[in-house]
């Protein structure tokens, strides 16, 4: 049958038809890491090989011959799927997040995501740190500014909120936001502050307290930040 535009129309169609229905799409993989390449490893799942691409950070921990869980970003194109592996929800909600800023595809979101930790991308955003996103391959400074002034006060899907842990032989972590940051935000808005200035204070409250520095002393700390600015 002669692939005519209007094949290829019908075709995209029916690709576009089955993701918006969330039809095949994968969530999630668990199985034995069979290879690892540069920016992408094989995930062997009951016989079955999947390819997964992935930044450097979470192919680190993986190891060939030992079991891994991954959350999986599902990319369905007209000529093919894509998967991309990450090792927590927090860091696949920031892979979406990130690309809906124009010019950020999925390649710069990784490198974003390699060369940052979720809690220095999130205090990035809400300092306008534009300098800490230039350090990632493909985001020069007029990108570094897009990103940061269109995610300002933004916060990414928090996809899958109740889920079970991917169990694996060998844990694949990476470092994530403390949920006392986010909490802390969210107190700041709830006493009426716009979510821009709370992640602003919040981050920068952060910076001169300890990691695990408890939430009520992170909120006050912000509250104070907050009163000097005004």
């Amino acid at each position: 049958m002669p692939h005519t535009a209007a094949t290829a129309r019908r075709s995209r169609t029916s690709w576009a038809a089955r993701r918006d229905r969330g039809a095949a799409l994968i969530g999630a993989l668990r199985g034995l890491v069979s290879a690892i390449g540069e920016d992408a490893c094989l995930i062997d799942v009951g016989g079955v090989g999947y390819v997964v691409q992935a930044g450097s950070r979470t192919l680190s921990r993986l190891s060939v011959g030992e079991a891994a869980a991954l959350c999986i970003e599902t990319h369905v194109r007209e000529d093919a799927i894509r998967l991309f592996g990450f090792a927590s929800e927090e860091e696949r909600g920031w892979f979406v997040h990130l690309q809906s800023v124009q010019s950020v595809g999925a390649r710069v979101a990784l490198s974003i995501l390699d060369t940052l930790t979720i809690a220095e991308l999130s205090d990035a955003i809400a300092l306008q740190d534009k300098a800490s996103l230039a350090r990632a391959n493909g985001v020069g400074p007029k990108l570094a500014i897009r990103i940061v002034t269109e995610l300002a006060g933004k916060a990414p899907g928090r996809g899958f909120l109740s889920h079970a842990p991917l169990p694996s032989a060998k844990p694949v972590l990476v470092a994530g936001a403390s949920g006392a940051r986010g909490d802390a935000v969210s107190a700041l808005v709830n006493l009426g502050i716009d979510q821009t200035t709370a992640a602003r204070a919040v981050a920068t409250a952060a910076k001169a307290m300890p990691e695990d520095a408890p939430t009520p002393e992170l909120i006050r700390a912000a509250l104070k930040e907050v009163r000097g600015a005004t």
